[in-house]
């Protein structure tokens, strides 16, 4: 079949120019079938054969308009491709093609969209104070020279339209708790209510009209600060239409202008101070006489003050190796020698993983994100947790890969001691002195006594004393007033009188 502008131009050259049909053949490559059947006819514009799409289709009709409502009520990146429905259609005895089945969810889908831009809404209006709203959505930035997919924190008050970003690696529990606790530090108060949709880190389960089994966790959060959850109906992003819009908007607005960053925190405070900056130059939709930075200066007053952030970790139990390391995320960390084989609790924050056991914390390691997961997990070691260790073993000091993680200054003389009878021992005797002092003070001394070209452990206690012992205190200066003018004499006769009453008693 040709196109349009290809039978306007055969018919230019045959009727106008007078060219026969052989050199139009020659020239377009037709048929001269195809050339002749055009030019008898009086077509102006190619027709395509109707097909009937239905043929084989027809019989899997029911089934395929039940999977495609199922798949619209799933998240965008949850849903089945075409492709897929038609490898399901296949078990099921579908003889037809790829196309057909494409075709037929083409049409359904338009006539969803029609059915939908037919709908009718009632807009919605919310007092000061009444409301926010929270969606997430996915942007990419260029963090340490990488480029990174994000996961964005959107919250917008729904009076005043102030809104928020903020960007997280992945969409789990403490992230969303985070975001909430920076939302509400620049919202300065809690609104009454929030309006979320059906995400899985709020939601267990999807029950009949507007019941819902809510995430523990989240009910917890919801519970600290005091405000009551409301979530949307599957598939109706409307009842939110306020941030979906932000989601959209904020594309142009903020991210088109995303400069290069060295970390995720110096993004998260560019992308607060633009959020900031919009709302004091942005009009409000309703309030048009006033900027947005106006409206919520108003409505700050009937939100609820924010008393303390919540704790928003979640809690893993996990079992140390006999390497004194705890796995998480593909990654491994470790923890103190003395709880190796043993049972503790990991709390997992954003940005940091924090070790619990017997009540006290025993460990904290910044958390690691895996960029590429097609290779190993990283190993995070503080070469603190292996003192114990190396006292039992000074010789593991010498191969020991957590003691690479150790300061300049004491690998230069271990380097050094390790050359000597004893010296591993002799080294971790300095290194135990990090037990009972600042490891500050103790990286001074090691570098006062490499300068001093004695690197020894007698000479390194030296030095430290000298480091934490404090100053003489400064001589306090004299006043005038208090200058001697007369110089006072000597008169030891006054002690013979004194003697002398003595002994008369």
């Amino acid at each position: 079949m040709i196109d349009v502008s290809l039978l306007s131009v055969i018919r230019r050259w045959y009727f106008r120019d007078g060219l026969s049909q052989r050199e139009i053949t020659r020239r377009t490559g037709l048929s001269r079938n195809t050339v002749r059947r055009y030019l008898k006819s009086d077509i102006a514009e190619p027709a395509y054969p109707q097909r009937d799409l239905q043929s084989k289709v027809k019989a899997f009709e029911e089934v395929l308009i039940s999977w495609l409502k199922r798949e619209a009520r799933q998240r965008r990146k949850e849903r089945k491709t075409v492709k897929n429905l038609y490898e399901d259609l296949l078990p099921m005895g579908y003889s037809g093609s790829y196309d057909r089945v494409a075709a037929f969810v083409r049409k359904w889908r338009e006539e969803q969209r029609l059915t939908a831009s037919n709908q009718v809404y009632v807009p919605l209006e919310f007092a000061a104070g009444e409301a926010f709203q929270f969606d997430w959505g996915e942007n990419y930035a260029f963090i340490d020279g990488r480029k990174t997919k994000l996961q964005v924190a959107h919250f917008k008050l729904s009076h005043s339209r102030a809104y928020i970003l903020r960007a997280y690696p992945t969409q789990s529990h403490e992230m969303l708790f985070d975001a909430h606790n920076h939302a509400f530090r620049v919202f300065n108060g809690v609104p009454e209510r929030g309006i979320y949709d059906n995400m899985k880190t709020a939601v267990d389960k999807v029950q009949r009209g507007k019941e819902r089994i809510v995430n523990r966790r989240f009910l917890t959060m919801v519970s600290h600060y005091l405000f009551e959850a409301d979530f949307c109906n599957p598939a109706a992003g409307w009842e939110k239409g306020q941030v979906e819009k932000n989601v959209r908007d904020a594309r142009s607005i903020i991210w088109q202008r995303l400069p290069r960053v060295s970390t995720l925190t110096e993004l998260n405070d560019w992308l607060e101070a633009q959020c900031i900056a919009d709302w004091q130059s942005r009009k409000h939709p309703q309030f048009t006489d006033r900027t947005i930075e106006d409206v919520w200066y108003q409505e700050q007053r009937q939100l609820m003050k924010v008393t303390a952030p919540f704790d928003g970790f979640i809690e893993h139990s996990k079992k140390v190796s006999s390497t004194c390391l705890v796995s998480f995320d593909r990654n491994r960390y470790s923890v103190p020698a003395s709880f190796a084989n043993r049972r503790i609790s990991l709390r997992v924050y954003p940005s940091r993983l924090s070790f619990i056991a017997e009540g006290q914390q025993i460990a904290e390691h910044p958390r690691s994100f895996m960029v590429n997961h097609d290779v190993p997990g990283k190993v995070i070691y503080d070469w603190q947790h292996y003192l114990l260790v190396a006292q039992r073993k000074p010789g593991a000091l010498r191969n020991g890969a957590p003691f690479n993680t150790m300061p300049d200054s004491f690998k230069h003389l271990q380097s050094i001691l390790l050359q000597r009878a004893r010296g591993d021992k002799e080294m971790v005797e300095v290194l135990s002195l990090i037990l009972h002092h600042d490891e500050a003070d103790i990286v001074k001394a090691v570098e006062m006594a490499l300068d001093a070209g004695c690197p020894s452990k007698q000479h390194v206690m030296n030095c430290l004393s000298r480091v934490i012992t404090p100053p003489q205190p400064a001589p306090i200066p004299i006043g005038s007033s208090l200058q001697l003018i007369t110089e006072p004499t000597s008169d030891a006769s006054r002690y013979d009188t004194l003697r002398g009453k003595r002994h008369a008693h």
